[in-house]
């Protein structure tokens, strides 16, 4: 027998419970003998062959709830990663902003304007990102697979770097 611990979470414990029952079922249905009484044959599971109807049926209804359960715990994983995506690649806007603003103000020239700053920081975040439409000083979208994130851009002065949000 299978059992579980009342700290575990999820759909997995409902479904394992669930199976267990309808095993436990379909094991009664095939053990009755439903031959005329009179004659005495005894079940012997040694003969029998192959799968009752009921028993295909049942594990087929069975994998089908599974399925189902499973591909839509699938679509809120997949959700989800692409929002985390977009926070990962915000964060590095913000990196790649952050040091392109450091870079200007430890060279020669020192800090000029914020579109300088704008124009040297590499906005391809990579394959699976892209900005619809393309990114402006002020503003843009940021796009990853299924999700995305309209973004401002916070302009960038002598004393403080820009910053997307």
């Amino acid at each position: 027998m299978i059992g579980f611990y009342p700290a575990d979470n999820g759909i997995a414990p409902i479904c394992a419970n669930v199976l267990i029952s309808i095993l436990r079922f379909v094991q009664r249905i095939s053990a009755v003998d439903v031959r005329p009484q009179f004659k005495f044959r005894r079940f012997n599971p040694v003969n029998q062959r192959g799968f009752t109807l009921i028993e295909i049926t049942s594990v087929l209804i069975i994998m089908g709830v599974m399925v189902s359960v499973g591909i839509k715990k699938f679509e809120v994983v997949s959700d989800s990663a692409s929002i985390t995506a977009l926070k990962a690649g915000v964060r590095e806007l913000n990196t790649r902003e952050t040091l392109e603003w450091s870079k200007m103000k430890l060279s020669e020239d020192g800090y000029t304007t914020d579109l300088d700053v704008f124009n040297a920081v590499d906005k391809n975040l990579g394959p699976k990102y892209f900005w619809d439409p393309a990114p402006s000083v002020t503003s843009g979208t940021l796009h990853h697979t299924s999700a995305s994130v309209p973004l401002n851009r916070h302009e960038s002065t002598v004393s403080s770097m820009g910053y997307w949000d």
